[in-house]
Parts: C-alpha cells; structure tokens; sequence
C-alpha cells in the first residue's frame, strides 16, 4: 500500500534516527494491520505503522508481544545501532541497520525501485511526504520458519541517505537466550 502523508518531514537526517523497544503505540500518520503465519505453528498480528518520524512495528501473537521503534524521538539521543541481538520475552530479537550514500540518479532509481516493490506487496506500507517524490518510509513484513521478519527504509534525498533496516523475531525455544548483544 502505497500512501501520502500530509505532515511535515520530521527527521530531517539520517543521522537523527534512534531505535527503541518496547515502546507503546505512538500516533500514526498510516497503519498497515496484517495477520501472518508461518503455514505450521506461528501465528502474529504485526501493525506497521508509519510515524512522523518514521516507524514502529507491534507484533502481537500467542508467543508474546513486541515493539521496535525507529525514529526521531523526543529525548532520545541513542544513536541507529549496527546491530543487536537480544531475549525479548519470548523472542529471540535481531536487527540490523545500515545507511547508503549515493549519487542523486541512483538514489532516485533506488527510490522508484522500492515504493514500486512495497506499494503492491500484501504486506507492504509505504509513505512519501511532502515536498520531494523521493522522500519515504517504507516497510515490509513476512512470516516464515518461525519468524516474523521485516524490512524498512528511510529517504532523505536532500543528503542522497538510504536508511536499510532489517529485523527477525523468532520465538524461543526455552532455557536462557543463545545471544545477548548490543552493537553501535
């Protein structure tokens, strides 16, 4: 699904992005609700929603619940992590995040690749703001093998900075977590 947001561009930069988890529900310009499964056992209601300064993904299943924000948020100085795995509740946690630079002719074709691939995907959100046709965030999200993964991306087209993030829940099979790790 492919929307227009009708509010100002709040992150203004790459670089402002934070992530958080556990975060409640913050108010959403778009939301994108979908029940997945994975064909076997796993089961989840994920909300994709598109914020004002980008996005937050609740996942709800008999498993238990999760929440991953990444945006510009108020107060929070914590940087856009590399990486991190870690146990939340139930879920064995993984996320990674990478940002691009490119020329202007390639951030505009990569640009029009992913609206176009997000924008008639059943499990796709994406949102383009005011101003500038290249700048968006997008987000997709699929469930398989026990895992509920998803992917987003953040344009800033005015630094020619794509913001990848990529992230997979899966639900735990008992006793400790195998990992607990932060990276920045």
């Amino acid at each position: 699904m492919l929307t227009s947001l009708h509010t100002a561009y709040t992150d203004t930069r790459a670089g402002d992005l934070a992530w958080c988890l556990g975060k409640e529900p913050l108010p959403a310009l778009a939301v994108l609700d979908v029940d997945i499964g994975d064909g076997h056992d796993l089961r989840a209601k994920v909300a994709l929603r598109l914020l004002g300064a980008s996005h937050q993904v609740l996942v709800e299943s008999p498993h238990g619940d999760c929440s991953e924000t990444v945006a510009c948020i108020p107060g929070r100085q914590v940087p856009l992590p590399v990486g991190v795995a870690k146990r939340i509740g139930p879920w064995d946690y993984d996320f990674a995040a990478r940002i691009e630079t490119m020329s202007q002719g390639s951030f505009a074709r990569r640009a029009q690749e992913l609206l176009a691939l997000v924008a008639d995907h059943p499990h796709g959100l994406a949102g383009t703001f005011p101003g500038d046709p290249h700048a968006f965030t997008a987000m997709l999200v699929q469930c398989a093998e026990g895992s509920v993964r998803w992917r987003t991306w953040h344009a800033y087209p005015q630094e020619g900075r794509l913001v990848t993030t990529r992230t997979q829940v899966t639900a735990s099979v008992g006793g400790p977590a195998h990992r607990n790790t932060e990276a920045a």
